[in-house]
């Protein structure tokens, strides 16, 4: 397709964004299963929750949530009461089966402007929340536009087979070696932010991803040390002392040249009993 035609083609979806919601104020009306989603993934955004459903409606995972977070979560043990229960929010999140009630939140919370969004009712949300893959600071999410929840669900399995289990840990460790070059060559933007930029590309590049999980601080410097203050150049693995762990087992060592070895021989076998085999005359 070509790149006028990507260009009159493009719409029909949402805007994926990482919404920062820390110490913001996030409503969560409802205590059910859905609920307790909602509750674990605005955790994971650090923001104040408040839960507002009548304790007999709790799912055990929501009152796990709640017993095991105080310091985060307000429970509420009683049904919403109206639009006073809007005061002072940034987000509203409806996990309710009475659909009439989430339609009359809905249209309350957009009469204050606050984002909302109403579970298992898509054409009501200002948002959607999707599968999301996590690892440490490694956030994917997988959003079918509210069309089929089940299949993000399927397409997200199939993502994580194809994870090798690091790449939480070596963003963690090249974060932390962004940071110390930033301390090396402080400066927003302009020339110098560029080359920053270009030499912890050129690193990401030419380097392996479990390279980084080797990092401690120690090798950090030496990093920029022999990276950075010598030309911007990237350091071979080696000079940092990033030693990688190989498999001594003979099955690892024969593996890769095994199916050309057997081919060796049996060729090498037959071409033999033809040579030394008595022809009839």
């Amino acid at each position: 397709m070509s790149d006028d035609s990507q260009i009159k083609n493009l719409g029909g979806g949402s805007l994926l964004i990482a919404w920062q919601l820390k110490y913001k104020n996030v409503l969560i009306v409802g205590g059910g299963e859905v609920a307790s989603q909602r509750i674990q993934s605005i955790l994971n955004a650090d923001a104040k929750i408040t839960v507002l459903s009548p304790e007999r409606g709790l799912h055990p995972h929501t009152k796990h949530f709640i017993e095991l977070r105080n310091d985060s979560i307000i429970y509420l043990d009683r049904s919403f009461q109206g639009p006073e229960e809007l005061d002072h929010m940034d987000m509203v999140l409806t996990a309710l089966d009475n659909h009439d009630l989430s339609r009359r939140i809905v249209e309350m919370s957009r009469e204050r402007r606050i984002p909302v969004n109403a579970a298992d009712i898509p054409d009501l949300c200002d948002f959607y929340f999707g599968a999301q893959i996590r690892d440490g600071p490694l956030q994917i999410m997988i959003s079918t536009n509210g069309n089929g929840p089940r299949m993000a669900s399927l397409i997200k399995t199939r993502l994580q087979k194809g994870l090798s289990g690091v790449e939480g840990q070596a963003i963690v460790k090249v974060g932390q070696l962004r940071n110390k070059l930033k301390e090396r060559a402080p400066g927003v933007g302009g020339q110098l932010g560029r080359e920053r930029m270009k030499w912890m590309t050129g690193l990401c590049n030419e380097w392996e991803m479990e390279d980084f999980t080797f990092l401690d601080e120690t090798m950090m410097e030496r990093v920029l040390d022999e990276g950075w203050e010598r030309g911007k150049r990237v350091p071979k693995r080696e000079a940092v002392g990033i030693r990688r762990k190989t498999s001594s087992s003979l099955s690892s060592i024969l593996s890769p040249i095994l199916p050309a070895a057997i081919a060796f021989v049996a060729g090498a076998l037959t071409a033999t009993l033809f040579l030394t085999y008595p022809r009839r005359k």
